[in-house]
């Protein structure tokens, strides 16, 4: 009796568990639908088919709980012990992706940018979105297959509306790494003049470096340092990053901190680490100095007038120019299948399986975007007994505590003669790249050798040409060819 009595009470409760739960759910399921994101009535989104598909399952999980600022949570949020629990995962989400770009891409009906589309299609293909425990609430978040097929289409159409170059074979076009264009838009006159000053050691505050001391032709556009070597020997801070391809770059430096080319090559000039120079008039009356730069100015600029934007505008239009097309994997995008090798195609499609492509896309396969290092794992703990400013990222530059740790992604063009690698130049084999990114950028944590081995021959074939000589050829003072034939 007593028994029968006990059982009734547990299932009673359980019962009542179960209605609180699903009045909850339904609660929940209105309170999700209410306030999700919504397109303004004249937006060009709503007379495209295949992005309307995609924007609905990005409503109905509403992503922009955990990966926008200050969006109106559900009640349980607030709760005391949930709220901090909640709290972490809040914080992570928006350390991890920022919805609120892809919200607005929507309603204006522009494309997201190369990587954000990357990320996207990267957690939908693990499927590891939305979080299971997100799933107990929202049930109705949960994507099925459709859904994933509706947003990985989508994401495929933009890439190939937007961002596909113009020489891809049609099965590509949808691709997440895009063939480097031959050429693009530069004034080869001014670029020749770039070229000069690029090589110029009288830039320098004791006449013996130049933007090649650091930015090798013929060592993948470094200097093969754990961190460069400036004026007087002096040891600098951070890994030098490859000045090719560099004008793919959404910002330079490793922290962004120059907004373009011309700001970048300003930078080293005066610092005295690097160039030791200590003001730009001495620098223009040192330039002005030497035979045949009073004509070359006058014929770019109309005079010889020498200053710090003249001289920087001259040396971002060369930087221009030092772009590593026709690399065996771009032939295998322009569609000849027998320019790569079996394994080669393998390490491509563990590259993106296991998340690399998630951040490493475009034609550059990278360099368009600013993560964190150590966003899946403890890089900085692991790796460094004292942190330096140089391990602040962004964080140096804007001084916002959610840049902090953060880099411009390196492009892995030429990846392969660039080392050693990453801002503190601790990878010193390609191998040891590989796995420490798997292992600190990614949810897979520990790959295979066979997937090392793999991912490491896809990325030497990322090593192209300059001015149509392999890149391993290039000599240290390579000349510009367009220039000459013009």
């Amino acid at each position: 009796m007593r028994r029968s009595t006990l059982t009734k009470g547990i299932a009673g409760l359980v019962a009542l568990g179960v209605v609180a739960w699903g009045g909850t759910v339904t609660y929940l399921e209105h309170f999700d639908h209410a306030g999700a994101p919504k397109l303004p009535a004249n937006s060009p989104t709503r007379h495209d088919p295949v992005a309307m598909t995609a924007f609905a399952a990005f409503q109905e999980v509403r992503c922009d709980y955990c990966h926008t600022r200050n969006a109106d949570l559900p009640f349980y949020f607030k709760l005391p012990l949930a709220n901090q629990i909640m709290n972490r995962d809040l914080e992570q989400g928006q350390r991890h992706f920022e919805f609120a770009p892809i919200i607005e891409a929507f309603q204006q009906g522009k494309p997201p940018s190369v990587e954000q589309l990357s990320r996207i299609e990267e957690v939908i293909v693990q499927n590891r979105m939305p979080p299971a425990a997100y799933l107990t609430m929202h049930p109705h978040a949960h994507l099925n297959e459709k859904q994933r097929a509706d947003i990985l289409k989508w994401v495929r159409d933009q890439r190939e509306r937007y961002y596909a170059s113009t020489d891809v074979a049609p099965q590509f076009r949808g691709e997440v790494i895009q063939p480097i264009p031959e050429t693009i838009a530069v004034d080869w006159k001014k670029a020749e003049l770039g070229r000069t000053l690029f090589f110029d050691k009288q830039l320098s505050g004791n006449g013996q470096l130049n933007c090649a001391s650091c930015h090798g032709l013929d060592k993948g556009g470094v200097d093969n340092q754990t961190t460069a070597t400036g004026i007087n020997g002096q040891t600098g801070p951070i890994n030098v990053p490859t000045v090719y391809n560099s004008v793919f770059n959404i910002g330079q430096f490793w922290n962004g901190r120059a907004k373009d080319l011309a700001e970048q090559a300003a930078g080293p000039v005066m610092n005295p680490l690097e160039m030791g120079s200590h003001d730009w008039t001495a620098v223009a009356d040192r330039v002005r100095a030497e035979p045949g730069y009073s004509d070359q100015f006058t014929a770019v600029y109309g005079s010889d007038d020498v200053t710090k934007n003249t001289v920087t505008d001259a040396i971002a239009e060369y930087e221009k120019t030092l772009i590593t097309p026709d690399s065996r994997f771009d032939l295998y995008l322009k569609g000849k299948a027998d320019a790569i090798t079996a394994q080669e195609k393998r390490g491509y499609e563990r590259f993106k399986a296991i998340g690399c492509s998630g951040c490493h896309s475009g034609v550059a396969v990278g360099g368009d975007a600013y993560e964190i290092l150590g966003l899946e794992g403890p890089y900085f703990e692991d790796r460094h007994s004292k942190l330096t400013a140089a391990d602040d990222g962004r964080f140096s530059f804007t001084n916002n505590p959610s840049d902090r740790e953060r880099f411009k992604v390196p492009n892995l063009r030429n990846v392969e003669l660039t080392g050693p690698w990453f801002h503190d130049g601790s990878a010193k084999t390609l191998d040891a790249a590989v796995r420490a990114m798997a292992r600190y950028e990614t949810p897979d944590h520990d790959i295979t050798d066979q997937d090392v081995a793999d991912i490491v021959a896809f990325l030497k074939t990322l090593t192209g040409k300059y001015q149509g000589i392999p890149l391993k050829d290039v000599p240290a003072d390579a000349p510009l060819r367009a220039a000459q034939a013009n």
